[in-house]
């Protein structure tokens, strides 16, 4: 049932399943902010951040699709795609990891600027 669903090398279909359940995400996130639902105001920014993980999910399967058929359109999402992870992994970071005894030490990257 599910095969010709992942064949992201011939198909479009997940990506854009992928993008929808992103937007859906935002719009929760949007929703969540009003003053009436506050009982789930601690759920807004897990809807933010998995808003952001399933859109670049959607738009990594979309360069897979573009790779074997739009060669152009996939150098032009390349850089795109690049500068989307950096920002992820900024997210993930200073939400989740910053602040902890845990935390990583990124002060060597001050000595490269």
């Amino acid at each position: 049932m599910l095969e010709g669903l992942f064949d992201i090398k011939n198909d479009r279909r997940l990506s854009v399943y992928l993008y929808r359940a992103g937007f859906c995400m935002w719009l929760m996130y949007l929703v969540l902010g009003a003053p009436a639902l506050h009982l789930y105001k601690h759920y807004r920014q897990d809807c933010g951040v998995l808003c952001f993980v399933l859109m670049i999910f959607g738009f990594t399967a979309s360069m897979v699709y573009d790779y074997f058929h739009h060669r152009d359109q996939y150098e032009v999402k390349k850089k795109w795609l690049f500068i989307s992870y950096v920002i992820l992994a900024g997210l993930i970071y200073f939400l989740e990891f910053r602040g902890h005894e845990t935390s990583v030490n990124l002060d060597w990257l001050l000595g490269l600027l």
